[in-house]
């Protein structure tokens, strides 16, 4: 993680990345990162989503500082606005796995999600610029990640770093309820 804002207006971020910094995800984030993750579970899950932020404040918890996993937060760089406030308006997740044939060192997209800002897309391409920089310091040899596929903009985002749709999940839902026999 570069802890820095990135470079001015070079590479993806531009003008964002002057005014944001990617950094170590801490446990002082965790309120925002659950936050976070309660909106990536409505719009994967939608009705079903599971939206507790304890919940997810606690899965969470569990994997910052575990080695093997990767998560990163971006904030408002120092000064910005006469402030120094740094709380999360974006946060990535990778975890590091494992191939149990080929015994191969790969990335699974975990999480990422950006606040509602006019920087959305920039802040999450300085996002994403930071975890396949991390996952090249790993030497995974491949990152794999799942969408749903109404999200368009996290689609669009794999799009523009390379990543190509692989494999599709089939559903059907059978109408009974999760804990009926």
């Amino acid at each position: 993680m570069t802890g820095r804002p990135a470079a001015g207006d070079h590479g993806p971020g531009g003008q964002a990345a002057a005014e944001y910094a990617i950094r170590a995800a801490r446990p002082d984030d965790l309120d925002a990162i659950a936050g976070f993750e309660v909106e990536i579970a409505l719009a994967s899950f939608g009705a079903e989503a599971i939206t507790d932020p304890q919940l997810h404040r606690r899965r969470v918890a569990g994997a910052l500082g575990k080695p093997g996993e990767i998560a990163i937060v971006a904030v408002p760089a120092r000064g910005r606005n006469g402030g120094t406030a740094d709380a999360p308006v974006g946060w990535a997740w990778l975890s590091a796995r494992t191939n149990s044939l080929t015994g191969a060192r790969y990335g699974n997209f975990r999480s990422l999600a950006v606040a509602d800002l006019p920087e959305r897309s920039k802040i999450g391409e300085m996002l994403m610029t930071e975890i396949l920089a991390a996952a090249a310091r790993a030497e995974f040899t491949q990152l794999t990640g799942k969408v749903n596929a109404a999200n368009l903009g996290m689609r669009t985002l794999y799009r523009a770093f390379g990543f190509t749709a692989t494999h599709i999940t089939m559903e059907k839902r059978l109408g009974h309820p999760p804990d009926s026999p």
